[in-house]
């Protein structure tokens, strides 16, 4: 077992003992492997009194699965699983029933018997395929056959060691089998086009696998170790998945009965090969466009701090003070845009955290603010949610003009001041609160009479990019609240 635990169902496995599952359960770690180079479903069975529990299903990856879910746990009984409980109760040798209905689809079913070195049977292994997917098997070219065969009563017999390490299988998979002399006896049409791609336009079957300039070592590995192998390798261009296993041969008589007989070196390795290369061209390029969208967002937040840096040197030399103020409050808004660029320039996602963004603005006007005369701490509370990069460059804005607003009017008689920003989530909506304990809105203000260009921004914002609504209320303070829909958010991990 890969992991040391038990994968499969057992609860209702009353008449197993703990050796019985861990020998089940070496089946269950090749089940996988085996589903796929049969194109089968393959579901264990164990007895449970007169009924029979489906201890683990593995559906092929390289034909669609005849069940819509997952059947392991399933329960079944004697009447509904005939050739089933022939093997399991009468310990019948493995059956063949072509026609079944599966899900109304045509299917052909095998049935074999699982043994401990007792000789008594513990389990059952039935595998379903599409009726015409089992014809087509038959079809094919006898040492595949042949191959197909070896895997599925290796996995039986506790022999496709290391089955549980490889990849799934896919319909696009090359397929070769070479002998113990390194000699190629069958290769797939898929394999030779795979080859035809790194210069050998001839077929190759018959060739001495070791005289080729392409890296063959695994298949020799697997077949000197007698374990299955999986490794990525580079040929030329293209870089392919090879997943070799071994091949032992077939014992002389008689089905498997001891997981531990018939331990002899493999005489012959199959390879299944799979071509990522354009899999790993795509990784490739979006790995370049993630790092390309990380420059350009790092090179416009400096581009932004530049301009930040030029409207505090032209503020500097402003005689008027009005003038001193609106460049103040552009430097501001300015900078709140750049703290998104920065945070898109940091990461590979295009989402971005709220609440980071909220603290670093809090940051700056609380250090602006504190550089005067005046005190004031800002604090950044509540449930954490991220927004795609539009919209929180909107956010940060809004969040900067009503930062600025209670700033500047909320302690007009104090030098000293607090303000709360508050996120939190409701039914539908997410809700951002700008709270300070200030002397509040003047009796009588109504933004849409008494219009500032801050206000109007946040309006503006909050209407056209959030889908929101700004509510401006008097509670032992100011309180600016903007809530917008939930379905613009995306958890914060």
């Amino acid at each position: 077992m890969a992991d040391g635990m038990l994968r499969g169902s057992y609860a209702e496995c009353t008449d197993l003992c703990l050796e019985d599952q861990l020998q089940l359960e070496s089946i269950v770690d090749a089940l996988p492997l085996m589903a796929d180079v049969c194109h089968s479903d393959l579901q264990l069975y164990a007895r449970s009194g007169e009924r029979a529990v489906v201890a683990y299903h593995a559906a092929p990856n390289p034909v669609p699965s005849l069940y819509p879910t997952v059947q392991t746990g399933r329960v079944v009984l004697r009447r509904d699983a005939s050739p089933i409980f022939r093997v399991l109760h009468d310990g019948k040798a493995h059956q063949s029933v072509s026609g079944i209905l599966v899900w109304g689809a045509p299917t052909a079913e095998e049935v074999f018997r699982i043994s401990n070195g007792d000789g008594r049977v513990i389990g059952a292994v039935s595998g379903t395929a599409n009726l015409l997917e089992h014809e087509r098997l038959h079809g094919r070219d006898g040492l595949f056959r042949w191959m197909v065969a070896r895997v599925r009563d290796q996995g039986f017999a506790g022999q496709l060691r290391g089955a549980s390490a490889l990849g799934r299988l896919t319909e696009h998979d090359g397929v070769l089998i070479v002998d113990e002399q390194g000699i190629i006896r069958y290769m797939s049409s898929v394999a030779e086009h795979q080859y035809r791609r790194v210069g050998y336009v001839d077929n190759l079957v018959g060739a001495q696998i070791s005289e080729l300039e392409t890296s063959e070592y695994l298949c020799f590995r697997s077949m000197e170790w007698g374990v299955c192998l999986e490794q990525r390798i580079r040929e030329g261009d293209q870089v392919w998945i090879k997943r070799a296993v071994p091949l032992f041969p077939p014992p002389p008589r008689g089905p498997f009965r001891n997981l531990r007989s018939h331990r002899t070196q493999p005489d012959r390795a199959v390879v299944f090969i799979q071509d990522v290369t354009d899999d790993v061209r795509r990784e490739q390029e979006l790995k370049i466009k993630s790092a390309m969208m990380q420059e350009i967002h790092h090179r416009v937040k400096n581009n932004l701090q530049t301009v930040a840096s030029l409207l505090q040197m032209q503020a500097t030399r402003s005689a008027s003070g009005a003038a001193r103020e609106t460049l103040r409050q552009s430097r501001s808004r300015v900078l709140s845009i750049a703290v998104v660029h920065e945070f898109l320039s940091r990461g590979d996602s295009s989402d971005i955290r709220i609440r980071d963004v909220c603290a670093r603005i809090a940051g700056e006007l609380e250090s602006a603010a504190s550089g005067g005369h005046n005190r004031v701490h800002i604090a950044v509370t509540g449930e954490d949610f991220s927004l795609p990069a539009q919209q929180a460059t909107s956010c940060a804005l809004a969040l900067n003009e009503l930062l600025q607003n209670a700033v500047e009017h909320g302690f007009p008689d104090r030098d000293t001041g607090s303000i709360d920003i508050r996120l939190a989530e409701k039914d539908s909506s997410m809700v951002i609160e700008v709270a300070d304990d200030g002397v509040g809105f003047p009796p009588g203000f109504d933004p849409a009479v008494i219009p500032t260009l801050g206000l109007q921004i946040v309006q503006t914002l909050v209407r056209d990019d959030l889908r929101g609504q700004l509510e401006l209320l008097n509670r032992r303070g100011a309180i600016a609240r903007i809530s917008f829909p939930k379905e613009l958010c995306r958890p914060a991990y």
